[in-house]
C-alpha cells in the first residue's frame, strides 16, 4: 500500500481486533477516539499499547486521547496501565462513561486523526473492518463519537480522594 492510499482490512477475530487497535494507536499523531463496551480483555493493560499511547501523550501539547466506555469500571480496576497515563496525561486524556439511555448502542470503534479507525459490527463479535485513509468514514464516526460524549459524564478520576 503508498501512502496516502485507501485500506480496508476485515477482521476475523479478537487477534485481528487488538492489532488492529494497536496498529491505530500508532497511527495517532493528534487525537484518538475510542468507544468500547468495558475496555476488558482487548489490549488495554499491555505493555505495548501503554508505551505506544505514551509515545502518543507525548508527541505534543494538541495530542488527545478520549475513551468512552458503558462501563468504566473493568478500565479502572484492571488496567493500571491506563490509571497511569491518566494521572500523568490529566490534561490531554479523558474517560467518560456513557448514561444508560445510550447502553443500547453496541458497535465499538476507534477513530484516529479523522483518517483512520477501526469499527467492529457488535461488541459480541470480533469481526470488523480497519481502515486506512479513509477520512470520510472517519468522520462519520467522529461526529458519532462527539455526540455520545456530549451526554456521557467522567468515568474515572485522574486523582485518587481520601482522608
Amino acid at each position: 500500500m503508498s501512502e496516502g492510499e485507501l485500506q480496508h482490512t476485515a477482521l476475523n477475530g479478537v487477534a485481528d481486533y487488538v492489532a488492529a487497535l494497536d496498529e491505530l494507536c500508532g497511527l495517532a499523531r493528534h487525537s484518538l477516539f475510542i468507544f468500547e463496551n468495558d475496555f476488558d480483555n482487548i489490549g488495554f493493560n499491555s505493555e505495548a499499547r501503554f508505551n505506544t499511547l505514551r509515545r502518543f501523550l507525548l508527541s505534543g501539547p494538541n495530542a488527545r486521547l478520549h475513551l468512552l466506555a458503558h462501563d468504566a469500571q473493568p478500565l479502572v480496576r484492571f488496567c493500571p496501565r491506563m490509571m497511569i497515563l491518566l494521572r500523568q496525561f490529566s490534561h490531554n486524556m479523558h474517560i467518560y462513561q456513557t448514561p444508560i439511555n445510550l447502553r443500547h448502542l453496541s458497535e465499538p470503534f476507534s477513530v484516529a486523526d479523522e483518517k483512520h479507525f477501526v469499527r467492529r459490527f457488535h461488541f459480541d463479535d470480533a469481526r470488523g473492518v480497519f481502515a486506512q485513509n479513509d477520512p470520510e468514514g472517519a468522520r462519520v464516526l467522529k461526529s458519532r463519537f462527539e455526540e455520545m460524549w456530549e451526554s456521557s459524564h467522567p468515568g474515572a478520576p485522574a486523582t485518587t480522594l481520601g482522608l
